[in-house]
């Protein structure tokens, strides 16, 4: 699910490809991995014999000679990259533009079949190669130096495509190898949103001077049964979020990713009807000693963050190096909006007032794309649990 173009949709202005990806210099045709100038002709133990002198060496030649000698120009020469859900192959193109030697778009879906007419058309054929196919069945007879992937569903964790990126991760990454994004916190907060509860609601109490509140239930359970995405701002949170689950895609496994519990507690900074809770995420972009952990509250005991009031707070990454894409509320929207759940009624806080519960995100037996949710609650003396699913 890969955001439209343009500054306005959460993305960070990124830098040329070569940045990103460390894949600039040279490009190299594919072809044996043996050296191909012994099987030019003329050679004699791997070596061309002239039949001619050769021209005289001149100081643009050492110079040109002595520049390749830093082994790093020829690190960005040979980096072989893999493509996790390539879907139309943009990103494969992006990477092979950028210098890749050699780039395998997997995508298990028939989107595969455009996404290959769309890298002949560009002619890079010889660098990007299309596999039509699930990562646990296709073949890579190599390993390889970055995974990339847009991977990240609603909710962070819907559609469960971040396994297929651990799964190539264990397949074929090279030790030290990139994976790109490389890190991702899903966050919660609670919301208001009187606007749009009025909107599904309220409008069903008079409807052209006809009492017609004997539909609120139903109008309850359809508007707000399942989970709604939707863009809100950051007016709408009423207080500083919680983490509700940081992913280190160099060493997540999938079994961790089954089933995510996380407690909470908040305190509300304004009188107002809670509504429910929102969840967005962000992701960053480094290598796999990079990311500040401490930049992103940590759980104190009990599995609360705190601030300096004692609740949660969410802190932006401070190092210049890393690169952070967030579908937060205040910041600019993105095609995954964010992801509310809603109460059926909502419930009056007033200011400072606590809530607190907890949150459990699991793969449903049902299809394990879908993401079962259990959200318990309590504020003001009373407890709620809301079970929902995304399907």
């Amino acid at each position: 699910m890969l955001p439209s173009s343009g500054s306005s949709n959460g993305h960070q202005q990124l830098g040329p490809p070569e940045r990103r990806l460390g894949l600039g210099g040279s490009r190299y045709r594919k072809g044996s991995r043996g050296s191909s100038r012994e099987s030019r002709g003329g050679a004699h133990h791997g070596f061309r014999v002239p039949e001619r002198a050769p021209p005289p060496c001149t100081e643009f030649d050492r110079a040109y000679f002595q520049s390749y000698s830093h082994i790093g120009i020829h690190e960005e020469m040979i980096k072989v990259v893999v493509d996790v859900g390539c879907g139309t192959g943009i990103l494969s193109i992006f990477c092979a533009l950028a210098g890749a030697k050699r780039v395998y778009a997997v995508d298990a879906s028939d989107i595969a079949v455009q996404a290959n007419e769309v890298v002949k058309a560009n002619n890079l054929s010889d660098k990007v190669i299309v596999l039509h196919g699930r990562v646990e069945d296709v073949d890579i007879e190599e390993e390889v130096d970055v995974i990339i992937s847009e991977w990240m569903g609603y909710m962070l964790l819907y559609e469960s495509m971040l396994g297929s990126v651990v799964t190539a991760r264990d397949r074929w990454l090279k030790p030290g190898g990139l994976i790109l994004p490389s890190h991702a916190t899903l966050f919660m907060a609670p919301v208001t949103n009187s606007e749009r509860y009025s909107e599904s609601i309220d409008f069903w109490r008079n409807v052209y001077g006809i009492d017609m509140s004997a539909m609120l239930p139903l109008a309850k359970q359809c508007a707000f049964e399942e989970p709604s995405v939707e863009t809100i701002s950051g007016e709408n949170v009423l207080t500083w979020p919680c983490a509700v689950k940081h992913v280190d895609c160099y060493t997540v496994t999938i079994q961790e990713l089954e089933s995510v519990t996380r407690k909470y507690k908040f305190a509300s900074m304004m009188q107002a009807p809670l509504h429910g809770f929102a969840f967005w995420f962000d992701v960053e972009f480094s290598g796999p000693a990079n990311f500040l952990t401490n930049n992103y509250s940590q759980s104190t005991p009990g599995n609360i963050a705190s601030n300096s009031h004692g609740f949660n707070q969410r802190k932006k990454p401070k190092s210049d190096d890393a690169l952070v894409l967030s579908t937060a509320p205040e910041d600019a929207p993105t095609h995954w909006q964010q992801t509310l759940i809603y109460f059926y009624d909502p419930i009056e806080v007033k200011q400072d007032q606590v809530i607190e519960g907890s949150i459990t995100l699991s793969q449903s037996k049902e299809n394990s794309r879908f993401l079962n949710i259990h959200l318990e609650y309590a504020s003001g003396g009373r407890c709620f649990v809301k079970e929902s699913v995304m399907r």
